[in-house]
């Protein structure tokens, strides 16, 4: 087969956020913390050979480049042959937003949404806002910033969830983070300023079961068909950051070797509420149409059992090396996680 050209895989690892961390007078627990948001650069690393082996076998060349070295190689490559996938986002405590908008500048094509999507998605309160636009079924949210009220939350009966506005929208940080009153989300801003200098977002509490939705266009034809949507059942009714920390990157690791890894059980949604999945499909098309989502991504939800639907946050650097994406590259592709990602390269390349 004739040489199909160049897949650069650009990733930031956990040490060196952290090390930027502490630099910039972060405690080290709390480096830590926000540095594990990196994990899937850490647990990718494994599957860094076959990938590259399974690359060579559709006649791609595969590169995998640190954030910090991604700038004078991409710069050194024919944009005609090269092709750029960035799988760590970030505008602000990480910097992976910086990798597509430098293959733009130089000409390249990409996997995944384009550059403007990932300083979005990471402004939860930004985004969620724009969904809200868009008019789909997102919670509306309040903003409070070390114990100040931006933007009030609306009204609710059911309490409030308080999260971090810049470190994932289904991580509540805290056991505390579900409160019934909002003078307790307000000293939970405070305690979220100070540990991690990020403003709160207050939304009322949606009950549910929680969700993830997978994407990957292995090919570059597949639409909302190819979408992966199962319940994520962990036991618990929402994630905290502990919860989080012992299930990927180092602190994973080391939650496995002390015995204490659970993994969350899987259940497609068709299974018992095919009007759900229908409807998440439905989410998944206005997303595509109207922010421009494509390739690769994610989204996590909250379904009642009466096919409620939440819409919580969507990802455009889903966690490919966790289990859950793993296991939507098995049933919906028949394909390991290297396997997906070198048909996805070697299809977009030569598209």
């Amino acid at each position: 087969m004739p040489y199909k050209g160049e897949l650069i895989f650009v990733y930031e690892p956990e040490e060196a956020c952290r090390q930027r961390l502490l630099a910039d007078g972060f405690s080290a627990q709390n480096a830590l913390e926000i540095s594990s948001y990196l994990a899937q650069s850490t647990d990718i690393i494994a599957d860094l050979t076959e990938i590259a082996a399974k690359c060579a076998a559709q006649d791609v060349t595969f590169t995998a480049v640190e954030l910090d070295s991604a700038a004078p190689i991409i710069a050194s490559r024919d944009p005609k042959r090269t092709l750029v996938w960035t799988i760590s986002d970030g505008i602000a405590y990480f910097r992976g937003g910086a990798a597509p908008a430098l293959a733009r500048l130089a000409g390249m094509k990409t996997i995944g949404a384009d550059d403007s999507l990932f300083a979005l998605c990471q402004d939860k309160f930004r985004s969620g806002a724009v969904l809200k636009a868009l008019g789909l079924p997102t919670p509306q949210s309040g903003l409070a910033r070390n114990g100040e009220w931006i933007v009030e939350p609306p009204p609710s009966p059911s309490g409030w969830f308080v999260k971090p506005n810049r470190l994932g929208a289904k991580i509540g940080i805290w056991m505390d983070s579900r409160v019934a009153d909002l003078g307790s989300a307000l000293e939970i801003s405070r305690r979220m300023f100070v540990a991690y200098r990020d403003d709160a977002v207050v939304q009322p509490y949606v009950p549910g079961r929680n969700v993830r939705a997978s994407f990957l266009a292995v090919d570059p034809a597949a639409g909302v068909e190819a979408l992966g949507v199962v319940f994520v059942d962990s036991g618990a009714d929402f994630q905290t950051m502990a919860d989080s920390m012992a299930l990927y990157g180092e602190t994973g690791e080391a939650a496995k070797a002390a015995g204490d890894y659970v993994q969350p059980g899987l259940q497609a949604v068709a299974d018992t509420q095919p009007g759900a999945d229908r409807a998440i499909r439905d989410i998944a098309t206005r997303l595509m149409q109207g922010l421009g989502l494509r390739d690769v991504f994610s989204m996590d939800l909250r379904v009642e059992a009466d096919d409620t639907i939440h819409l919580i946050e969507f990802e455009i650097c889903p966690g490919l090396p966790c289990f859950d994406f793993r296991d939507y590259c098995r049933r919906q592709w028949g394909m390991s996680l290297a396997e997906a990602i070198a048909a996805t390269a070697a299809n977009r390349l030569t598209r």
